[in-house]
């Protein structure tokens, strides 16, 4: 069998917890920059005003300050703070056990999503110190050892390294395991420092000397290798340990477990590269990002479009080189006492180099110039792409239904002197009235992205679904709905017209052609929970063809549309 070659693990502890606080910090500064009022303290989608403070001068393999928390899925919790650990709570408990054994204990769910996004920019940085890197899962990387021991002059100075680096980008308890195999090595970053056939090098460093590995696993349960339901079988076998598996023949394994007792069996005997169990490094993902500081700062939109049009330039080519398009970015402003100005811009289509410096001008013309706030400009341009997209995809077709380039190039052009609201389209939005669904959207803006309109999918209870107005008026006016004796209709609590409609006044109009024809109403239902009071929607047809759509509120009628 050949020897399973030396693997360092570097393990962040809670990497959950961790991921979930950066990521609430995040959108605390994201909300804070667009003036949105953050969240309610303890709700599920609070934010916290930042991550843990992390102290550089505090011992590596120190647990941060965090209050009790846990993250849950499926009502059992995920993972959980040091102390909510102490009060009892663990990983597979149920949501209700844990906060009956910590009252205390905070309740948010948990976004797989978050924990990958959150350690992209810290495998990044792990690339940069030490190339050839396999993310095993968030918060856990390995890499083989011969090359950065080889460079720092020995494995402890390597772990030592990578620790530093975790400490300044805020993991003080991140551990570093160094055995032969990949299995090993995790195992060993989890072990405490006085387990048996460790040498610990150091605080948060744990070594296993080479060919050592096989005697280091024999000692642990056998559950750190095998699957609950796995562990179970063979806890009932009799064999609770890594090596009392490790001492069985292979060929009996594979005849009695199959394919995962072989998979587990390798495991326990720390099997070399022959078996499957080689490192397999990344292929690092290429850095779109581009930034560029000012000195002395720029003080107007339109000198720091000027002086960004070479970064854009860059930005733009990043991109064609690997064949992809940017749909939609990130413009980060820093001003000279560090007020950071942040907004996600997206694209129709795709951003060109004039679209980018477009947005960067809008942005730093949306800024607020208090003569009291003091500061003389922006310091720092940084633009990170958000959303990409192959370029084949965005090539024109025979039939394309985009707007013509001349077009999009007078209107952007008139947009660039007037603003980014100036020039703007009519689109469908989400509602139950029809006003509610009208939305203008700046031009070369796609729909989903204004914020605070409501998806147009629904869906919306009582909405329109036949064919709409052809006019929409943008303040209901004021109607009467009587019937042939003058009396006001209204909707009883059967939901139905209390008498036959005859006669219709619109904006104190008596229309000269009685009512021939009308739909039954339904309701509107809206913040019932708050009191509102209910509408009920009506189509009427006058005799000479017209039709009017109304909505009664409160015992008052009013027109919302007409039908030509």
């Amino acid at each position: 069998m050949p020897a399973a070659e030396r693997v360092l693990v570097l393990w962040i502890p809670d990497w959950p917890i961790h991921a979930h606080l950066r990521d609430r910090a995040a959108q605390a500064r994201s909300a804070a920059a667009q003036g949105l009022p953050a969240a309610e303290p303890g709700a599920a989608t609070d934010m916290a005003d930042a991550a843990p403070e992390v102290s550089p001068s505090s011992p590596t393999g120190a647990a941060p300050q965090w209050p009790a928390l846990a993250l849950v899925a499926n009502h059992r919790v995920v993972a959980c703070s040091p102390a909510a650990r102490a009060e009892g709570v663990r990983a597979g408990l149920r949501e209700r056990e844990a906060q009956a054994r910590c009252p205390s204990l905070e309740v948010h769910a948990h976004r797989p999503e978050a924990d990958a996004r959150e350690f992209a920019p810290v495998l990044t940085a792990i690339e940069q110190l030490v190339p050839g890197v396999e993310p095993r899962r968030p918060g856990l990387s390995a890499m083989r050892v011969r090359g950065p021991a080889r460079y720092y002059g020995g494995e402890e100075p390597a772990a030592t390294a990578l620790l530093q680096l975790a400490a300044e980008l805020g993991f003080d308890d991140a551990r570093v395991g160094i055995a032969d195999g990949i299995f090993a090595a995790e195992q060993a970053a989890r072990s405490a420092a006085e387990a048996p056939g460790l040498s610990p090098a150091g605080p948060g460093i744990m070594i296993v000397p080479p060919g050592q590995a096989p005697a280091f696993l024999s000692a642990l349960p056998v559950s750190r290798a095998a699957p609950r339901d796995f562990a179970e079988v063979l806890h009932g076998l009799g064999i609770h340990t890594l090596g009392a598996f490790a001492a069985l023949p292979e060929e009996a394994v594979r005849q009695r477990f199959g394919a995962n007792g072989i998979a587990v069996h390798r495991r326990a005997t720390a099997a070399g590269p022959g078996h499957g169990a080689e490192l397999r490094p990344r292929t690092p993902a290429r850095e779109f990002t581009v930034e560029l500081a000012f000195e002395p700062p720029i003080a107007t939109a339109e000198q720091l479009a000027f002086a960004c049009a070479a970064l854009a330039e860059q930005f733009v080519s990043g991109f064609t080189a690997e064949r992809l398009v940017c749909t939609a970015l990130r413009v980060e402003l820093t001003d000279d006492i560090g007020v950071h100005h942040e907004r996600e811009w997206a694209h129709p289509r795709h951003f060109t180099a004039t679209d980018v410096l477009g947005r960067i001008r809008w942005q730093a013309s949306g800024l607020s110039h208090d003569a009291e706030r003091g500061g003389a400009g922006i310091t720092l341009v940084r633009l990170t792409p958000t959303h990409t997209d192959r370029a084949a995809a965005h090539e024109p077709g025979l039939w394309n239904t985009e707007p013509d380039e001349r077009v999009h190039h007078q209107l952007s052009r008139a947009q660039s002197r007037l603003g980014h609201t100036a020039v703007g389209t009519m689109q469908l939005g989400g509602g139950r009235l029809l006003r509610d669904r009208q939305r203008r959207v700046p031009w070369g803006t796609r729909h989903a992205d204004a914020t605070g309109h409501a998806s147009a999918a629904g869906p919306w209870p009582g909405a329109l679904t036949g064919p709409a107005p052809s006019l929409v008026f943008t303040t209901p006016l004021p109607a009467e709905l009587r019937d042939r004796a003058g009396t006001l209709v209204r909707v009883d609590a059967e939901d139905l017209l209390t008498t036959d409609p005859a006669q219709l006044t619109v904006a104190h109009t008596v229309l000269p052609t009685p009512v021939q024809g009308w739909s039954p109403p339904w309701p509107l239902r809206e913040h019932w929970w708050e009191g509102a009071p209910p509408r009920f929607r009506l189509q009427v047809e006058l005799s000479n063809g017209d039709a009017w759509l109304l909505y009664t509120e409160a015992g008052g009628w009013f027109a919302e549309g007409r039908y030509d």
